[in-house]
């Protein structure tokens, strides 16, 4: 064995690939309707996994990866994958459309490069939510709940609906930090998460929620317009008290159609406006609120003068008098005011007058007695009544009247509905429903998956303190009649909570306008893309027709219906009509409309009735529940089993929902007993139990002869995956020889749709001492039956080394070796052992190749980042292979593989021959690389393993005692390595370069997971394959060659 080496430079045998035709069975392209796999695909995303046709000729270049080139068309290297995951942004609905829309224009018009999303978590999801939350139920019903339910069943209104929304933000944070969101939002998210069926009822009933959401928004403008700030401008004027509430309810639907026609259009003209404007409307929202908190500090020492006139104990709606006396002294005249004219037929002191005026007399209380003022003790509970029930102060002394029967046409302030506790959380719900705000704008965002849940949980903590703090405040600080009267009929027509602020009502006024101007044009603008979203799925059919819009994507014809379905809340007219009606589409009531009813009827009784039939229930089940009674639920059973299995036979599971459903290959000793235990004990720790696996072996011979040995066989593997807690099913086969049994294994093992998409099997370890080259060849061709079939293949070596299901590794690493892109099967398996407790304290260490042209600093970002849009922990490092020489070692090994491999293929050696053959040259093997380490560790160049002309002029120098032999080897084996097979010489030296470094780096790991190459087109090269993948996994303990089954298996989006 020459001690020194020589370099001879091989120039690269391979094709050229530029001018390839496209490969139609290329499984990692773009999704189209000619796909093998139509149910995998998400419409409108762009996978950063999925080659097109152009990265063809660039897949691999260089002699580094020769032993991967087979599949470069299937399986590209990482780099080109990382790359892409670089260059992928997450557009905007309606963007892509506005591409294509230029692009059919020609190319005269400029193209405006489209910006990548920008928007953080502060402007693009904190400040949006905050804004919808806050809105016109804050300003126009907050103090009238508190009056009416008090401060404490109005906190229990406000906990018990931010809980609800707490509890949703965080279920669609689950879903948002489980991979990207793209553009499409909270219905995105809910229809991907719970299906086409759930997420097209859910979808459209956000979609009404949304659009009465705009309804209601509009209303409260009007009502503010016409209420607050130009009460003049009404057209519809009530002559009598009685007509006051149709008037208004006309003026609100003539003014609300003409404010939503304006709105649609400034939605229809561009919904950049829109933008524009939310900030100054949310500018608006957060002054309005300061005001209230600085007019409530003001209160504590200088409360504002806003008298309250009461008759008797009755609140005065204090429009038509100014002073709170039914008679005053003129010039020593008694005369009557103007109040006195409203409850009297004549300003004459002998008029007859309303017997509850003439029994009682007027009294001016403070309408803001301040925070000081002790008034929140009569604020703690609730005053509900009857519509039409007058506002009273119950601290009051009054004398009653034998007739009411005039009170309804006297000024007196009343309730204008019947109050009661389920209402007010029906009006008081939708002021909480803004969450989706910052996920319906998820195309937008630079990091959704990190803002949504930041962004909106935030949101929701500060709304909720806004909400209780306002609840206390507005209950320490305003009189009770005053938080009563909705609509400030006793503080002269101002805004209640505007009598509050500092410096002026109109603070609040202008604000709350703004506010529900800007919610309304974001309801309106929502709206619609939700609906259109809807439609381009297709999962209602008479709905695509709004699926269509403009060139740049805008939903034209969806606006039209959302403005109808709006028209119809503006018709009804009412505020406190329409919040029900959007808290009921926002609420799935029904589901649990029966638990309810158990619960209303005896709480307590429902829960111990639970509980005893659950615990009674799961101990049966326990227990075995050995009685066969032909009871319904195993026909029930069984019937939902046959319904499951055709419903997965309909399309192949979405790359979500992948996980390896296992086929097991065992090997039986002579007694029919498992010879590899250790290999159900792993798959036992990568399924945990769950989905598929099948624990397949075969018998040589036919079933008619081996049948008591297969059932034999059977009972032993059912024993041995009792004892490593194996949950499957067992199925061995007879068949005339293994290669046939296990190729029908793999075709029909399973039933309908719960077939297995992965294979498991051990190494053959014995391969190179075996006398028949059947075990070797009866591996390879398993390998090509599961490409063929499209599975996955897990190869197991040293699998007896493997840990048990009782031990528990330590501190230590699971090294993946990622080096050409197969489905993304590499990344998840890692994952799926660390769920187990032998492998729970292993960190992730993921190795990638990079190669002479590729940017190692900007691969290792891209796979940070694509870690982080998996929610993988590990740790990242980029491995360098530079495109060197071919060293003497790899001729050396290359010329004894090709030298043994034709010696036992033409010469008809004895069994003693053929063994001491075979132990000469892995003799001669285990010399020669102990002879290069220690050549190479006394060097400086050990790393690299790369000799140029230079490097070796100085090692023959510096060794000058031992050239003469070394030189003469060295020229004398120069014919012979010419003369090699080139290709295998660059597989080979593949094989080298590569068990190098991951010796190098994960010898002590606990488990290395590496990329799993193909099998030679070429049979005759079979062989010299399973030599290739000796040397690569030449060193390594516990190694699992992963091959994946040509499909998608993991995704980055959620």
């Amino acid at each position: 064995m020459p001690t020194n080496f020589t370099v001879v430079p091989v120039k690269d045998g391979r094709k050229s690939r530029e001018d390839d035709d496209v490969d139609d069975n290329n499984v990692f392209r773009e999704e189209d309707e000619d796909a093998p796999f139509p149910g995998d695909g998400m419409p409108k995303e762009s996978s950063p996994f999925i080659n097109t046709d152009n990265d063809k000729g660039n897949l691999y270049d260089g002699k580094n990866m020769a032993l991967f080139e087979e599949e470069m068309d299937s399986n590209p290297m990482v780099s080109s994958l990382l790359n892409k995951l670089a260059n992928y942004t997450n557009l905007t609905q309606g963007v892509k459309e506005h591409e294509e829309a230029d692009d059919d224009e020609g190319p005269a018009k400029t193209k405006k490069p489209v910006k990548s999303p920008a928007l953080g978590t502060l402007i693009g999801v904190y400040l949006p939510c905050l804004q919808n939350i806050l809105g016109v139920i804050l300003f126009l019903r907050l103090t009238w709940i508190v009056g009416t339910a008090g401060i404490m069943e109005s906190l229990a209104i406000v906990v018990m609906t931010c809980s609800c929304t707490m509890l949703t933000a965080i279920s669609m944070s689950a879903i948002a930090t489980n991979g990207v969101v793209p553009a499409g939002g909270s219905y995105y998210m809910i229809s991907r998460s719970l299906g086409p069926e759930f997420g097209g009822a859910v979808g459209l009933c956000f979609y009404l929620g949304t659009t009465f959401a705009g309804s209601m928004y509009i209303l409260g403008t009007i009502e503010i317009l016409l209420t607050y700030i130009v009460p003049s401008a009404a057209i519809f004027k009530a002559e009598k008290k009685e007509d006051e509430a149709e008037a208004l309810l006309n003026n609100m639907r003539v003014y609300g159609t003409c404010c939503l026609t304006l709105m649609s259009l400034v939605v229809f003209v561009g919904v950049k406006y829109v933008n524009k404007l939310a900030l100054v409307f949310l500018a608006c929202v957060i002054l309005s609120i300061l005001a209230i908190y600085a007019g409530v500090i003001k209160t504590a020492f200088e409360p504002p003068d806003f008298p309250i006139c009461l008759l008797g104990n009755r609140t005065l709606q204090n429009h038509n008098f100014d002073q709170c006396l039914k008679t005053m002294e003129v010039g020593n005249v008694t005369v009557t005011t103007k109040l006195w004219s409203l409850f009297c037929d004549s300003p004459d002191l002998n008029a007859t007058c309303n017997e509850y005026f003439t029994l009682n007399n007027v009294t001016v209380i403070q309408g803001i007695p301040g925070l000081t003022s002790g008034v929140i003790r009569d604020n703690i509970w609730g005053d509900y009544g009857p519509n039409g029930m007058l506002v009273e102060n119950k601290h009051q002394a009054s004398e009653p009247a034998a007739d009411t029967s005039q009170d309804i046409y006297m000024p007196y302030v009343a309730n204008d509905i019947t109050t009661f506790f389920t209402l007010l959380v029906g009006i008081y719900f939708p002021s909480v429903t803004g969450i989706m705000a910052g996920s319906n704008r998820s195309g937008d965002l630079r990091d959704a998956q990190k803002s949504i849940p930041i962004g909106t949980i935030m949101a929701i903590a500060t709304t909720t303190f806004i909400y209780i703090s306002s609840v206390i405040l507005f209950g320490a600080c305003i009189e009770g009649v005053v938080l009563r009267d909705k609509f400030g009929d006793s503080v002269k027509g101002n805004l209640v909570i505007g009598i509050l602020a500092w410096p002026s009502p109109w603070v609040i006024v202008i604000g709350s306008f703004f506010s529900c101007c800007g919610a309304g044009l974001q309801s309106l603008t929502g709206a619609p893309r939700l609906l259109q979203a809807i439609a381009r799925d297709g999962i209602v059919p008479f709905l695509q027709v709004f699926g269509h819009g403009k060139a740049n994507g805008e939903p034209t014809w969806a606006l039209l219906l959302t403005g109808g379905i709006c028209e119809i809340g503006i018709l009804i007219a009412s505020l406190d009509a329409v919040a029900p009606i959007l808290s009921m589409a926002l609420s799935f009531l029904g589901a649990s409309l029966c638990l309810s009813l158990m619960f209303i009827s005896s709480w307590y009784y429902a829960l111990v009735a639970m509980l005893i039939a659950g615990c009674i229930y799961k101990y049966i089940e326990y227990r075995g529940a050995e009685k066969e009674w032909g009871d319904g639920i195993n026909g029930l059973s069984l019937n939902a089993a046959r319904y499951a299995l055709i419903r997965l036979e309909e399309a192949p599971p979405h790359t979500k929902n992948w996980r390896p459903q296992m086929l097991l290959l065992l090997n039986l000793d002579s007694d029919h007993a498992v010879k590899h235990p250790r290999l159900l004990s792993f798959c036992t720790q990568l399924k945990a139990g769950k989905g598929l696996t099948i624990v397949g072996s075969v018998l040589e011979g036919t079933y008619m002869t081996k049948e008591a040995e297969v059932k034999k066989a059977e009972q032993n593997i059912k024993s041995s995956m009792t004892t490593e807690r194996t949950k499957g099913f067992c199925h061995v086969v007879a068949s005339s020889n293994l290669r046939d049994g296990f190729s029908h294994l793999i075709q029909t093992a399973g039933l309908g749709g719960m077939k297995h998409n992965t294979v498991l099997m051990a190494w053959p370890g014995t391969w190179k001492q075996s006398n028949d080259p059947v075990s070797w060849k009866n591996f390879i061709e398993t390998v090509r039956e599961t490409t063929a079939a499209h599975q996955a293949l897990l190869v197991a070596k040293n699998v007896d080394s493997f840990p048990t299901n009782a031990d528990r590794l330590g501190q230590g690493t699971i090294d993946v070796w990622w080096v050409v892109h197969d489905g993304g099967l590499l990344m998840l398996l890692p994952f799926l052992l660390r769920q187990h407790k032998v492998w729970r304290k292993c960190k992730m260490r993921i190795f990638t190749v990079a190669n002479m042209d590729d940017n190692s600093i900007q691969m290792k970002k891209d796979l940070q980042m694509f870690l982080y849009h998996l929610r993988l922990d590990a740790e990242v490092e980029v491995v360098e292979m530079h495109d060197s020489d071919i060293s003497a070692f790899t001729y050396e090994k290359t010329l004894v593989m090709e030298q043994r491999s034709q010696m036992l293929k033409q010469m008809q050696l004895s069994r003693t021959e053929r063994e001491r053959e075979a132990q000469l040259i892995h003799d001669r093997n285990t010399a020669s690389h102990a002879a290069l380490n220690d050549k190479a560790d006394a060097g400086p160049d050990r790393v690299h393993m790369t000799w140029t002309k230079d490097k070796f002029l100085t090692e023959r120098n510096r060794n000058r005692a031992e050239a003469s032999m070394g030189v003469r080897d060295i020229f004398n084996m120069k014919p012979e390595w010419e003369s090699l097979n080139q290709s295998n010489v660059r597989r080979m030296h593949t094989a080298v370069k590569l068990n190098e470094v991951v010796v190098n780096k994960s010898q002590g790991a606990h488990l290395v997971l590496l990329n799993m190459p193909g099998p030679p087109k070429n049979r005759g090269g079979d062989e010299n394959y399973m030599e290739f993948l000796e040397v690569l996994l030449e060193g390594l303990n516990r190694v699992l060659l992963v091959r994946g089954g040509g499909r998608e298996v993991i995704t980055i989006y959620s």
